[in-house]
């Protein structure tokens, strides 16, 4: 089990330029493109399934799934909700096993330095990701990160109810036992990071490729970066 570490203060640059020492008790981490780099592409072949998966349960060209597939993504937060809110679909486990083949992650290598990284945090850590336990337990084994986190919280766990439902921040928040305002969360994803910080919470957007420029919020670009912005409370 990871070890119990204490709180610290965290220093955030708020628009404007003026710095704000926040007490953090809590980390909070996205799984994908977040533990791993981005360059590796898995995400991409994830969504190209799910985009495949969404054609063959409508029984539709792969031309006329993707736009369907892209809106009911906006409206639920995950796919697979659309598909059973509004297309009548029932068998998840068929739906995660399509997107998740035993080979997914096997161009992963151990990340030895980001685990001792992880360790010497001076907040323990946490995983919230909308993938399957299954998958996060195939990720962090590759990245040798097991037994860093004390919870993983995956989108079965959370009723299929992900980011950027509050519910899914919301039971994670309540296992860990703290407020959002105590609590920092990262993510890839503008509007997961986003709907954190609208909960009170300090959301931290991880940009690896300066892809969103426009970002009006904290980001970084790896992980690493988060040390330069946690400050030891005197």
């Amino acid at each position: 089990m990871p070890r119990q570490k204490s709180s610290w203060a965290i220093n955030l640059l708020i628009p404007g330029g003026i710095q704000s020492n926040k007490l953090i008790r809590h980390i909070l981490l996205d799984l994908d493109n977040t533990l791993y780099s981005v360059r590796y592409g898995i995400e991409d072949v994830l969504f190209s399934r799910v985009r495949e998966f969404t054609a063959s349960y409508l029984k539709i060209s792969l031309e006329k799934a993707v736009p369907l597939q892209k809106e009911g993504y906006k409206r639920w937060g995950s796919s697979i909700r659309w598909l059973m809110e509004e297309k009548g679909f029932s068998d998840k486990d068929a739906y995660f096993a399509y997107l998740h083949p035993e080979d997914e992650v096997d161009m992963l290598t151990p990340n030895a330095a980001l685990g001792e990284f992880l360790k010497a945090l001076p907040c323990p850590c946490s995983i919230l990701t909308n993938a399957p336990g299954f998958h996060a337990d195939r990720v962090l084994k590759k990245l040798e990160l097991e037994g860093i986190f004390l919870n993983v919280f995956d989108i079965l766990g959370n009723d299929l109810k992900g980011k950027p439902d509050p519910f899914s921040y919301n039971r994670a928040l309540s296992v860990i036992g703290h407020k959002a305002s105590d609590v920092l969360f990262v993510d890839d994803m503008p509007h997961y990071a986003e709907a954190f910080i609208k909960l009170g919470g300090r959301g931290i957007l991880i940009d690896e490729l300066d892809t969103h420029k426009d970002y009006q919020h904290e980001k970084i670009k790896n992980l690493f970066e988060i040390k330069q912005i946690l400050l030891p409370l005197s």
